[in-house]
């Protein structure tokens, strides 16, 4: 049984920028711009755009 086209292109292409961050990501650029209160709700954050 062959793979389909798209799943091969994920294996041998580059790294791309994800445009998506984890929850613990945003937690951690949210502290540094400051906009993160202690003891706050991890649920329900603001969007935020990733550092480039």
């Amino acid at each position: 049984m062959t793979q389909h086209n798209s799943f091969k292109a994920a294996i041998s292409g580059g790294k791309k920028n994800r445009t998506v961050l984890k929850r613990f990501e945003r937690v951690d650029l949210l502290r540094k711009r400051g906009e993160w209160k202690d003891g706050g709700r991890v649920v329900g954050l603001k969007k935020t755009k990733p550092e480039e």
